[in-house]
C-alpha cells in the first residue's frame, strides 16, 4: 500500500491504517513526505490529513510526533502542539522549553506552538527569549512566537512595534506592520493604513492588512481606505501577490457587491483597475501556468464578472479623483482620456505625479514643449528633472 496516497486519499479503512503507521512506528520519512508536499495539496487534503492524525493518537504513542520535529509544515503543528499538550500538559514544559531555547529553528516553531496553549505565569522566564524569536528570520518560528506575545497580551513588544511605524527605513516600517497583524493589533489599522499611503512598500502591506481585519469590514467602516487597500492588492497580483488572492481575499464577491451598490469615484476605479488585470491574467497563460484549478477558475470567473460592467459609467466618475490630494489620483491618470484634463495636474506638488501625466502626455502624443515648461518650473528634484528634460 502506498502510505502516502493512503493518508491523502478517500478512503477510511485506508487512510486510518496509514495515520495508526505513521503515528506508531513512527514513520518520519512519510511525515518528511507530507511536509514536502505541502504546496501541492489542497487545503482541505492538509485539514483532513491533520483530523487523521489526531484520531491516531492516544496516551501510548503521542509521544512519537516529537519525532516530527525536525520537519515543519504550518498545516500539521497545531494538531500536533494541541495533541502533545493533550496528553502530555505540564509535564512536556521542560523538553519543550530546552528546544525552546536550544533547538534547530523547526524544532523551536513546534515548540513555539506548543508554549501558545500554556498560560502567562509558566512563561515569565521565557518571555526575553520570545521576543528576541518573535523577530526570527525563519518566519514560522516568528510567527509562532508572535502568537504566543499575543496571548500573552504583551504590551511591550507591542509597543516595540507601533513606535518602529515611525522608523524612517521602510523595510523596519514592514516589519513591524507584518509583526502587529500577526499580534493581532486591530486598533492599529489606522496608523498601518498610513503607513501603507506613503510608502514604496505600500502593495506589500495592502496583502497584510486582510489578515488583520477583514476588507468587507474595512470597507464597512473606511470605504475609501478599503478601496485603496484593494487598489493596492490588484496592482500586485500576480508580481507581488499571487494568483491566489482571488480566492484568498474572496475579490469576485467584493467586486460584485460594489458594481451592484451605489458606485463611487473610488470603488469605480478600483473597479477599471480589476477588469484591465483580470482580462489580463487570464488571456496570458504565462501568469496561470503553474497555479491550481482552483486559482484558475477563480481568476476567469472573476474576469468574466468584469467585463460585463459598463466601462463608460466607470470612466465618468473616475474624473473626481484627479486632483492633487487624492489618495487615487496616481491609479486615475492612467484612465484619462481628455488632454485638458491631464494638463491641470502639471502644476501639482507632487513631483512624481507631474512625471507620470508627462509620461502619458507623451504616450498619447500630446507632450508639448509648454508642458514641459511648466512642470519644470515646479520641480526641485534634480533627477526627476533630468528625466523631463529628455522625454
Amino acid at each position: 500500500m502506498d502510505l502516502f496516497k493512503a493518508l491523502t486519499g478517500k478512503s477510511p479503512a485506508e487512510y486510518e491504517q496509514a495515520a495508526k503507521i505513521l503515528v506508531d512506528t513512527p514513520d518520519i520519512d512519510l511525515y518528511k513526505k507530507l511536509v514536502n508536499q505541502d504546496d501541492f495539496l489542497f487545503d482541505f487534503v492538509k485539514n483532513n490529513v491533520a483530523k487523521r492524525i489526531q484520531s491516531a493518537c492516544n496516551k501510548e504513542n503521542y509521544l512519537n510526533l516529537i519525532k516530527f520535529f525536525d520537519y515543519y509544515s504550518a498545516s500539521y503543528d497545531t494538531v500536533i502542539a494541541e495533541v502533545l499538550y493533550q496528553y502530555g500538559g505540564m509535564n512536556l514544559f521542560e523538553v519543550m522549553k530546552d528546544m525552546f531555547l536550544n533547538g534547530s529553528d523547526e524544532k523551536k516553531a513546534y515548540s513555539a506552538k506548543f508554549l501558545s496553549f500554556l498560560s502567562g505565569d509558566i512563561l515569565s522566564e521565557l518571555l526575553p527569549e520570545i521576543r528576541k524569536n518573535a523577530h526570527s528570520e525563519y518566519e514560522p518560528l516568528a510567527a509562532n512566537s508572535i502568537e504566543i506575545l499575543s496571548n500573552l497580551g504583551d504590551e511591550i513588544s507591542k509597543s516595540n512595534a507601533i513606535k518602529n511605524l515611525e522608523a524612517e527605513d521602510e523595510f523596519e516600517q514592514y516589519d513591524a506592520i507584518k509583526f502587529l497583524v500577526a499580534f493581532g493589533a486591530k486598533d492599529q489599522l489606522g496608523k498601518i493604513i498610513d503607513v501603507m499611503k506613503k510608502s514604496s512598500l505600500s502593495e506589500n502591506i495592502a496583502a497584510e492588512i486582510p489578515y488583520l481585519v477583514p476588507l468587507d469590514e474595512i470597507l464597512k467602516s473606511d470605504f475609501d481606505n478599503g478601496i485603496l487597500i484593494l487598489c493596492n492588492i490588484v496592482n500586485a497580483i500576480p508580481e507581488i501577490i499571487p494568483a491566489a488572492a482571488a480566492i484568498d481575499y474572496s475579490l469576485f464577491e467584493l467586486f460584485e457587491d460594489l458594481y451592484c451598490s451605489n458606485l463611487t469615484s473610488t470603488s469605480a476605479l478600483l473597479l477599471r483597475l480589476a477588469k484591465d488585470k483580470f482580462e489580463s491574467l487570464s488571456e496570458n497563460d504565462e501568469y496561470l501556468f503553474d497555479c491550481d484549478k482552483n486559482t484558475k477558475d477563480e481568476v476567469r470567473a472573476v474576469s468574466r464578472l468584469l467585463a460585463g460592467v459598463n466601462v463608460n459609467k466607470l470612466n465618468s466618475l473616475l474624473y473626481e479623483e484627479l486632483y492633487d490630494e487624492s489618495d487615487f489620483v496616481f491609479y486615475a491618470v492612467d484612465y484619462v482620456d481628455d488632454v485638458e484634463e491631464l494638463e491641470t495636474l502639471l502644476d501639482s506638488k507632487n513631483q512624481t505625479l507631474v512625471l507620470k501625466v508627462l509620461t502619458i502626455l507623451k504616450e498619447k502624443q500630446a507632450l508639448t514643449a509648454s508642458h514641459k515648461q511648466l512642470a519644470l518650473s515646479n520641480i526641485t528634484n534634480n533627477e526627476i528633472k533630468q528625466v523631463v528634460e529628455v522625454l
